[in-house]
């Protein structure tokens, strides 16, 4: 997982940490992480990120930081999944099942099944959900990969450019129209 930034006339002046951080919106204690592990090359070469970048510089972010999940019982289960890339993973969340693990769904929450999925690709992350929806209610649920897109999804979300449409079925009839 790889981010590049290409220097342009508008970054000229600006520190590294400047650019990444307005940038591409990494948060400070993201880039601490990524400074602390050597993730930050210009022309695949480790920099100071407190340095002055020149014009036309390719700036790359490994974000390949392996985390700890140990915290999450591994469970194997059946996942519908939607949709998978490098950075995110969408499971069709059956009802019944919750996101989290909690003291009633210690071992079979929808975390559980991820962190045994991740275990069986070798992926060292931390179980990130991005939406959650009810115990009882059945829909798509992101898993974010790594960080620095939980953190785009969730920037997302605050500014209203992450939209959730809901479907509810209804047996019999209803009294009164609502909105």
């Amino acid at each position: 997982m790889k981010l590049k930034y290409e220097i342009k006339e508008k970054d000229i002046d600006k520190s590294i940490n400047n650019i990444l951080t307005n940038e591409l919106n990494i948060s400070t204690r993201l880039l601490t992480k990524l400074i602390k592990n050597e993730k930050i090359s210009i022309h695949n070469h480790k920099c100071d990120t407190r340095n002055i970048a020149n014009l036309g510089d390719i700036i790359e972010i490994n974000l390949d930081i392996p985390e700890d999940n140990s915290n999450i019982i591994p469970t194997q289960m059946k996942l519908d999944i939607i949709y998978e890339d490098e950075w995110m993973i969408v499971i069709n969340k059956p009802a019944g099942i919750s996101i989290h693990p909690s003291r009633l769904h210690y071992e079979n929450s929808l975390s559980n099944g991820i962190k045994y999925y991740f275990d069986t690709i070798h992926l060292e992350r931390k179980i990130r959900p991005v939406n959650r929806l009810d115990l009882d209610t059945s829909g798509l649920v992101i898993f974010a990969k790594c960080e620095y897109i939980q953190e785009a999804f969730i920037n997302q979300m605050a500014n209203y450019g992450f939209n959730k449409e809901y479907l509810c079925i209804v047996q019999g009839l209803l009294n009164e129209k609502s909105r």
